[in-house]
């Protein structure tokens, strides 16, 4: 890695900087042909969404990783996860929303915060970490997700959306 990634406590002050992290996503995603996983308009652009965003950072605790004091990714832990996939039988910490600002790609933001997150689902008891990722475009992220330490378990859709589930033991 070759920039300094800090990882701190984010709050509902941090949705608009949230925002601009997954605008920056899509258009790096777009730029590669992949429009099917968050679409081709920008989240802030999308009412539904940007509640969405802000109700699950009052459900969970989100994650901003800066560089240089320069927001350059998120995630929000929350205790479950979204509606479209059944909870665990045990207590679990889920990842949603996470994403890296297209400039920061291939720098480790991601990797950072998901290390971050299994962190703070180890301080806080949980042996449980899920997350749920976009299946299609060949499986891409799904192998991302694996390479930081996450096992496959149930495939899903949502309409035309093909999801994956992934839990890691930490």
């Amino acid at each position: 890695m070759d920039t300094m990634i800090r990882i701190r406590r984010g709050g509902p002050a941090d949705v608009p900087a949230m925002l601009a992290i997954f605008d920056s996503a899509v258009v790096w995603l777009n730029a590669r042909g992949i429009t099917a996983q968050w679409g081709t308009e920008p989240f802030s652009a999308r009412p539904k969404t940007v509640e969405a965003v802000e109700r699950v950072v009052t459900e969970g605790t989100p994650w901003i990783a800066e560089i240089d004091g320069v927001p350059v990714g998120t995630l929000t832990l929350t205790p479950h996860p979204g509606a479209y996939v059944a909870r665990a039988d045990e207590p679990e910490q889920y990842v949603r929303y996470l994403a890296t600002d297209g400039r920061r790609h291939g720098h480790g933001v991601g990797a950072a915060l998901l290390a971050h997150a299994a962190d703070e689902t180890r301080r806080a008891g949980v042996s449980l970490l899920r997350v749920d990722c976009f299946a299609g475009s060949e499986g891409r992220l799904v192998r991302y997700y694996e390479r930081q330490g996450f096992t496959r378990t149930e495939a899903f859709t949502v309409g035309d959306w093909p999801g994956q589930v992934l839990e890691r033991r930490v």
